[in-house]
């Protein structure tokens, strides 16, 4: 649902099998170029990066701290080490490490990455929809809007709504559910088994092949993207009360104001990987050609550069905007947003006290997608 998934990441530390280190794509150039430190010696630059008053190279992942003459605070000859993304700790919390990157280290190479990391907004919205950034695209984007046909939407809305009911219908009499397993994991593939008359029996095993490339082309393998945006964006209205009073009858338009918003805050895909087709201009200096970038996505939803009390959940801000998807037509794009309305209206109206357990609070987790991974909820409240 943004710009897909990495694949191909190296990383030491162990990952429990199938997990996401087993599908990010390669991020290393396929030739070496000067756009790659040395591997064996990741601190020391051979890239040709320069700072944007052409200053020396940056050197790696470590930033040589800015004297008085360019107008740097910082004293002269210090060096700072950036964090990375994948630092311990950062799959639970990561925000610590992604201000300080959007605050210190606008451009830094990142050896565990292998590429040069962005984390501003104004970068990473620059990256995903700037022709000199190549190797990829989002549902919505120009080359993702061309692969697709003819969508009958209300048709969609139909079959969509009818998974939503029979879904929450099959938990709305227990005494306490989990929404994650019982709920989001099957809504976006039920959805796209319904919508392309796969048998309920085989939804699991096609839908996710199949069923879900004929009626989404590029972007069927969305489907676990969806259910990841749909958890967090039940988690983010069910932990607020004041947002479960507002959303439960909520106008359609009012919906889609808080699915951006959760889109923004907790986007499902936390990094996403581009390679330079020429120079390009950054915060923090020029990306050469021929260079692997990671886009921090997570980071650029919540640049206060952007947007105002960034890590607050708010459907009403006058400053909505979201990177996990482009601006044009696609199923995906499509399905997910009809899939947040009509989950909500489905368990509201199923169940009308439905709330979060007794002190369970919704805690996101994962470094390349991110979303809860349970959300206990008292369906009778």
């Amino acid at each position: 649902m943004t710009a897909e998934p990495t694949r191909g990441i190296r990383d030491d530390r162990p990952e429990k099998p199938g997990g996401a280190w087993t599908r990010l794509p390669a991020m290393n150039p396929a030739t070496p170029s000067a756009a790659t430190p040395s591997e064996a010696d990741p601190g020391r630059a051979a890239s040709p990066v320069r700072t944007g008053r052409g200053a020396a190279p940056l050197p790696g992942r470590v930033r040589t701290a800015p004297g008085p003459a360019s107008g740097g605070s910082g004293g002269t000859g210090g060096r700072t080490v950036a964090p990375s993304p994948l630092d311990p700790g950062a799959s639970q919390d990561p925000h610590g490490i992604h201000r300080r990157l959007r605050e210190e280290f606008p451009l830094t190479y990142d050896p565990l990455l292998r590429a040069w990391v962005l984390s501003r907004y104004a970068d990473v919205a620059t990256a995903l929809t700037d022709g000199r950034f190549t190797h990829g695209h989002r549902p919505g984007d120009p080359l993702c809007v061309r692969a697709h046909v003819d969508v009958d939407t209300a048709a969609l809305r139909a079959v969509t709504e009818r998974t939503a009911y029979v879904l929450a219908r099959r938990i709305a009499d227990r005494p306490q559910a989990d929404l994650v397993a019982d709920f989001c994991h099957w809504l976006p593939a039920g959805t796209v088994a319904a919508a392309v008359g796969v048998p309920y029996r085989d939804m699991m095993r096609l839908v996710r092949g199949r069923a879900a490339g004929a009626l989404a082309g590029e972007c069927g393998t969305q489907i676990a993207v969806r259910e990841k945006a749909l958890a967090s964006f039940l988690g983010n209205v069910l932990s607020d009360p004041d947002q479960v009073a507002a959303l439960r009858d909520a106008p359609a338009a009012l919906v889609a104001r808080a699915w951006t918003e959760s889109l923004r805050r907790d986007p499902p895909v936390q990094i996403a990987v581009r390679r330079t087709a020429a120079e390009v201009p950054v915060s923090g200096g020029i990306i050469p050609a021929g260079a692997s970038v990671a886009l921090l996505v997570g980071s650029a939803g919540r640049d206060p550069e952007r947007f105002r009390e960034p890590d607050r959940f708010d459907p009403l801000r006058d400053d909505p905007g979201q990177l996990t998807y482009g601006p044009g037509f696609c199923p995906a794009v499509l399905l997910a947003g009809i899939e947040a309305e009509y989950a909500l209206r489905a368990l509201f109206a199923e169940m009308p006290r439905l709330r979060l357990a007794d002190g369970f609070r919704p805690t996101p987790a994962g470094l390349i997608t991110r979303a809860p991974r349970t959300l206990i909820v008292r369906p009778r409240g």
